[in-house]
């Protein structure tokens, strides 16, 4: 298998970065700035690993073409033969590793290794909605213990019947906006609700929105551009969390966005946490911005991400679970639910690795 020609393009483009990138991490100033220095040393250590596979991906081109001329000019079938199975056994291994550079490459971006702030939200459908939502936040958090990440709830608000109008939460660990990016948008239930006496199946929603976090230099909060309210904390959580005005309201005012954080006894915690999702929001608003921009050369993503875009549908009484925007359709939902949906983020990112190759204006800079 050969790389795409533009794939070729950028990893032959890639030494003058690590050069820069070897510049940069000499420099004193750089060491004087924790979080600049950690992503520097994680685009090096990329870049690297790239290098060493492209590398090898060579010598395994050049060992096929040596064993190709050998079985030409030799005439010994015994030498031949050997230089059949070395040619054989060069171009496989040359084949699987083009294959995950490629897939490596498509699937990566600028985001890939950010940690998230995951919001889940009850839609359309009242209580049955909420319950979902409830289910939905239960499957991201045992996806994420699969996956060895930590998952820290930033709020919650409860409904009557047991399930969730919303759900916040951060979650850090390796590489989980790219594991988790293609869930944005809206989740539409289809089954009979516990209460439906006529057994009537019923359509819910609830909406799912994956924030990469941003650097705190990425997004600069001014303290003249926040309004900050205290409150006492309402539902559940006792007499302690209750009777001191811990919770926090914060108003962005360029902005207009509002967060809420009341879960911690701490004011301090709530405000820490509170600030954390409104710099995942305003960054968001980034990205979107830069989306809209570059709108052309996003033709060949799976959807928008925009929590507006009905995603996928769980139907329960067929066992069935159809993503409409790769159009494939999975079954086991206990199973699903459960947080076994790897084989869903496959399917997505296969499909959208082949549009991106497939795609003439794919620059291979992951936008």
């Amino acid at each position: 298998m050969s790389l795409h020609p533009s794939i070729l393009s950028l990893l032959e483009s890639e030494g003058q970065r690590h050069a820069e990138l070897q510049e940069l991490l000499a420099a004193p100033d750089v060491a004087r700035e924790p979080a600049r220095l950690k992503a520097l040393l994680m685009e090096l250590g990329r870049l690297d690993r790239r290098r060493r596979r492209f590398e090898e991906w060579k010598r395994l081109g050049r060992a096929t073409d040596e064993a190709r001329a050998m079985i030409a000019s030799e005439s010994d079938g015994e030498l031949q033969a050997l230089a059949r199975a070395e040619a054989a056994e060069s171009s496989v291994a040359a084949d699987a590793l083009a294959s995950e550079i490629q897939a490596e490459l498509l699937a990566h971006d600028e985001l890939s290794d950010r940690n998230i702030i995951l919001e889940v939200r009850a839609g359309t459908g009242g209580d049955e909605a909420s319950l979902f939502a409830a289910e939905l936040a239960r499957m991201y958090r045992r996806y994420a213990e699969r996956r060895g990440w930590r998952m820290e709830e930033i709020s919650s608000s409860p409904s009557d019947v047991g399930g969730l109008k919303e759900f916040i939460a951060s979650v850090e660990g390796d590489s989980v906006y790219d594991a988790l990016r293609f869930e944005s948008g809206v989740h539409r239930v289809q089954r009979v609700p516990a209460t439906e006496a006529q057994g009537r199946i019923h359509t819910s929603t609830a909406t799912v929105a994956v924030l990469p976090e941003p650097e705190e230099v990425e997004v600069a909060l001014n303290d003249c551009d926040l309004k900050i309210d205290t409150f006492r904390a309402g539902g559940p959580g006792g007499q302690a969390v209750n009777k001191t005005s811990s919770a926090i309201r914060i108003t962005h005012l360029p902005s207009g966005l509002v967060v809420i954080c009341q879960d911690e006894r701490s004011q301090h915690r709530n405000r820490a946490k509170a600030l954390r999702t409104l710099r995942s929001r305003l960054f968001e608003l980034q990205q979107q911005k830069k989306s809209s921009e570059r709108a052309s050369d996003r033709r060949d993503q799976v959807g928008t991400g925009d929590r507006s875009e009905k995603i996928r549908t769980y139907n329960f009484p067929q066992d069935r679970v159809t993503d409409h925007r790769i159009k494939e359709s999975f079954h086991n939902m206990p199973a699903l639910l459960d947080g076994d949906f790897e084989p869903v983020i496959a399917a997505c990112k296969r499909h959208e690795m082949e549009r991106r190759l497939a795609s003439l204006e794919w620059r291979g800079d992951g936008r």
